[in-house]
């Protein structure tokens, strides 16, 4: 395949998202598929597999459906092209090593949190609680939501996520109750 004589017609690019994500949480991936589905370009060229996706399952749904709308994928780091049987059987074993990449480091993460715990029980592991990390935080959602407001507005008045608000608000109802049923 001549590759000089193509013409870019859009890079997609879905910074800070896991590849092992589906199409879903990947929004230019997901323009992508669109893009192949309505025919929008004849060849998909990619920096390497892994950055299509890690689930071996995921990767041949991909290359099928470029290959029923006759188009082409062209993997630049392994130079393979999918033209050819001996491409489609090397971009199917590269997905298998992806799926088992992505697995390995799944296992070196949780044994590292798990050496972590067992060296180091007195320590929180994670973030640290956004009270820590922004101390009066929790006094600022409580105001805020007895003026009414809603978990969002919240959320976005102090750039923090409505799940972290919530968090708050039901911590602080809890104690609340608690302290209600002990006096």
């Amino acid at each position: 395949m001549d590759l000089r004589r193509k013409l870019v017609v859009h890079e997609f690019v879905d910074r800070g998202i896991s590849g092992a994500k589906g199409r879903e949480h990947r929004p230019a991936f997901d323009a992508l598929w669109q893009g192949v589905g309505r025919k929008d370009f004849d060849v998909v060229m990619v920096w390497a597999v892994d950055r299509l996706g890690r689930s071996l399952q995921h990767l041949v749904n991909f290359l099928t459906e470029l290959h029923a709308k006759k188009v082409d994928p062209f993997i630049h780091r392994q130079g393979i092209d999918t033209t050819t049987p001996g491409g489609k059987a090397l971009f199917g074993m590269l997905g298998i090593f992806a799926e088992f990449e992505r697995s390995m480091i799944q296992e070196r993460v949780k044994s590292g949190i798990k050496r972590f715990r067992k060296d180091k029980p007195d320590k929180l592991w994670g973030r640290r609680p956004i009270e820590i990390a922004q101390p009066g935080i929790g006094e600022r959602i409580k105001a805020l939501r007895t003026e009414g407001k809603s978990m969002r507005a919240i959320a976005n008045e102090l750039q923090i996520s409505s799940r972290t608000v919530w968090k708050i608000i039901n911590r602080a109802e809890a104690e609340l109750r608690q302290a209600l049923s002990a006096s």
